[in-house]
Order: structure tokens, then C-alpha cells, then sequence
């Protein structure tokens, strides 16, 4: 299928003006940023040249996969190692460090032998990414969930590299807020050569944009791999801990939520054990002190428990503080029930696919506009449950859980993304 040609009107062409120069102006300060974000983190300023495009020219053309941070990445693990499977070399692209360690962790074997490259995506101005479409030579693009960035379009069209998003979805705040702007992100929509979504309301949105090729093919997270060793671990730490205890999993729990979260804690943890789990890691020592302020009984999972989480001290705790990266799984699989963070304040809930995945319940706050889908999806087949800040601990103590059968019956309704994901850009005249 050819790509549609992209026909822009006035105010989209003074946009992609305003933002070349802004590229121009800000530049400094984009450096800036990344240098204060150094001095936390230092792969923030390492391999700056990534960030402009450069890198030695490789001999064999690439499928690029842009994943722009840890979240993005791991909805992409299994698509990408289909495209791995099938023999292509790919290049997937962070803006993150999160993102780009993820990456070099989960895909070791690859990078060593050249069969895939993990690197920064570069800055959004042309000619960083025409240093960048020179050294991978890209047969297509794909966009992982909501990344509209007018550099990275606008080049990949100038370039023929067919760009398209993937997994994509549109949040109906974001949605409703863009398509009334004069200048806004709607209008970048398309320059996509085609998108694939995650359900026929999202479909919707895209082509009420003006996007021609749109194809649903729901949400790869429900086919990331999850690691078995952290299932293990999680069952031994909760046996050792908890007891025969109730075991909540209080996950991703962010800044403006976490007061609701511990006043939870308190009034629960003489029925249950609580794994508490901050989103953000410079959360964790404010965590930290808000629940020993609390006078809650509690541990930090780095103080008792290994590199390969075996625990190294049992102290007589009712909550478990989660000030770890990458483990997830290990806390979600403690749990016979899992909160999910963000849905408490207004900045939306995260993701609920992990905890389905183990077979978890879950309950999510009433802002679900960042996972409408398959949160409305997932509250409909009784698998999830939405409630008030007021009815969360009266909703985390009731006695009847929906059964892992129900929930297995739901991740079976929501499977192959990845296969739909395949067939689409073989029906658009691309394939990896």
C-alpha cells in the first residue's frame, strides 16, 4: 500500500517553522538539561553524539524501533524479538537512560554479536536524522504508543523511510485538548505512512484526524515476557515475611498519591502485608521517611534482600518498601491483589497489564483516561475494579477476589498483538 501523501495545511506548515527555530534557540538549553540531569545520571550526558545523529554506518539495513523510555521499551520486547526471529538487524531508539539500559540488559546477546543496536534517538531537528537514516539505513519506522515528534516525522518522509506508530493510542484528555488547538501535535498525525492501535475508540480518533491507514491490533504489554526468576523469589520473600497474611501490592503509587497510600497502609496493616512501590526512584527515601513517621513496621527491599533477591534478613515488618528498578514482577507476584498507582491523581493511571498478566485482581483510581483501554475493558469483564480514594482501603480488605480463570479468559480475549502487528505491515507492502 503506498503512503498517503501528506498534504499540509497553513498553520501545520508555521508550526514545523516555529519548531525548527525553537530547535535553534533552545538548544542550549536542551544541553543544559541533560548536564543537570547528568549529575544524577550520567548516561544522561554520555554518548552525546548519539544525540546528534552519529554513528559509524552500518553494512546491512535496519528495522528502527523508537521506544522512548523503560515503559515503551518493554511493550516493544516482543515484537522485536519476532523481528529478530525473522533475521533482521534493528535499531531501537531512547531518549531515556531508563529506556536505553533496558534495552542493552534485555537484548545482551544481540548487541554483542551486531544484530541489534540500542542507542539515543537523536535530537528533533533534520539533520540529526539524516546522520542517523545514513549510518542504520532504516527500511521502516515504528513509533512506540504516543510519540509525535515533527523532526522525526517530517525527515523520515523527506528520507522515504515509511514511519508508522505502533501499540499507538491517543488519551482522550490529550485528544480532546489537541484537537481544538490552532497549533498542536493532532496536526502531525498524518505524516504517519499508517498507525495501529489498541482498540476500535482509538481507531476512531486517528482517522477523525485525517489518518487514512489505521489498522487495530491491540496491546503488545499483554505478551511481554516475564521473568520466572522473580516469580520464584517473590513467593519465598512472601512466605517469610508475610505469613499466612493478606499480601496488597501498592504499585507505582507517584507524588500527590502517596499520603492516600500510606494512610492505607495504616489503617489495613494489622490484617495485611503491604508491598509499597513509588514510581519515581527519588521517591524512595521520601517514602522512606513518611513511613517511619507513620510508625509502620517496614523494610527497604535493598536493605534486605540480594542482587538475586534472596532475602539476607526476615525483620518483623508489615510493609515492604520497593526502592528498586526493573522488578516489578517480583513485587506484583507477592501480592494477591495489586493497586495501581496514578489513577488517584490527576495525571492518570498507570499501566495494568503486569499484574493481569500473573493473574492479579487490580484496583485503579478513578482516573483511567491514560488506560482507557483495557482498563474500561478490564472493569467490564470484573477483572479490575475502579474506586474512590474513600473506598480504597474498605475495597483492598473485601473478602471475594475474581478467580484466575475469569482473568485468564480476559488475557486470552486480548492476545496477539504482535501477530496482528506482523501481518498489518505486511498488508501495507512492509515486512521484517
Amino acid at each position: 500500500m503506498p503512503i498517503p501523501p501528506w498534504t499540509k495545511p497553513p498553520r501545520l506548515r508555521a508550526f514545523l517553522v516555529l519548531w525548527r527555530v525553537g530547535w535553534v534557540v533552545l538548544m542550549p538549553v536542551m544541553l543544559a538539561y541533560l548536564w543537570r540531569r547528568g549529575r544524577r545520571d550520567p548516561l544522561y550526558v554520555q554518548r552525546l553524539g548519539q544525540r546528534f545523529g552519529r554513528h559509524a554506518p552500518r553494512n546491512t539495513p535496519h528495522v528502527w524501533v523508537h521506544a522512548v523510555s523503560l515503559g515503551e521499551l518493554r511493550s516493544a520486547v516482543p515484537l522485536i524479538r519476532a523481528f529478530l526471529k525473522r533475521g533482521e538487524h534493528v535499531v531501537t531508539t531512547h531518549f531515556t537512560p531508563a529506556g536505553l539500559r533496558e534495552a542493552e540488559k534485555v537484548f545482551a546477546p544481540e548487541i554483542a554479536t551486531g544484530r541489534l543496536a540500542a542507542v539515543y534517538v537523536p535530537f528533533d531537528y533534520g539533520l540529526a536524522f539524516r546522520r542517523f537514516f545514513r549510518a542504520f539505513r532504516p527500511k521502516f519506522g515504528l513509533v512506540m504508543e504516543v510519540e509525535f515528534w515533527p523532526g522525526m516525522i517530517t525527515a523520515s518522509r523527506r528520507a522515504g523511510v515509511p514511519l508508522y506508530l505502533c501499540n499507538g493510542q491517543y488519551p482522550v484528555r490529550s485528544f480532546e485538548r489537541d484537537r481544538t488547538r490552532f497549533l498542536s501535535p493532532a496536526l502531525l498525525v498524518p505524516g504517519f505512512a499508517g498507525v495501529m492501535v489498541k482498540s476500535e475508540l482509538q481507531a476512531e480518533r486517528f482517522r477523525s484526524l485525517g489518518q487514512e491507514n489505521v489498522s487495530v491490533t491491540g496491546e503488545m504489554r499483554f505478551e511481554q515476557p516475564i521473568p520466572e526468576a522473580q516469580l520464584q523469589a517473590a513467593q519465598a520473600a512472601r512466605a517469610a515475611l508475610a505469613g499466612g497474611r493478606r499480601v496488597i501490592t501498592l504499585a507505582s503509587a507517584i507524588e500527590g498519591e502517596e499520603e492516600l497510600f500510606i494512610k492505607t497502609v495504616k489503617s489495613v496493616s494489622d490484617k495485611a502485608f503491604l508491598v509499597f512501590v513509588p514510581r519515581a526512584p527519588e521517591r524512595f527515601d521520601a517514602v522512606a521517611r513518611r513511613l517511619a513517621q507513620a510508625g509502620l513496621r517496614f523494610a527497604r527491599r535493598s536493605a534486605i534482600l540480594d542482587e538475586r533477591l534472596i532475602l539476607t534478613d526476615t525483620p518483623q515488618i508489615d510493609v515492604l518498601l520497593g526502592d528498586s528498578l526493573g522488578e516489578m514482577y517480583f513485587y506484583l507476584a507477592m501480592g494477591d491483589l495489586s493497586v495501581t498507582g496514578g489513577g488517584f491523581h490527576p495525571r492518570g493511571s498507570h499501566n495494568i497489564i503486569e499484574p493481569l498478566a500473573l493473574g492479579k485482581p487490580v484496583i485503579v483510581g478513578p482516573e483511567i483516561w491514560t488506560i482507557e483501554y483495557p482498563a474500561t475493558e478490564a472493569i467490564a469483564a470484573g477483572v479490575a475494579q475502579q474506586v474512590t480514594a474513600q473506598d480504597l482501603p474498605g475495597a483492598i480488605m473485601a473478602g471475594t477476589l475474581p478467580d484466575k480463570q475469569r482473568i485468564d479468559a480476559f488475557l486470552a480475549n486480548h492476545a496477539g498483538a504482535v501477530e496482528k502487528t506482523l501481518r498489518t505491515l505486511a498488508g501495507w507492502g512492509v515486512s521484517g
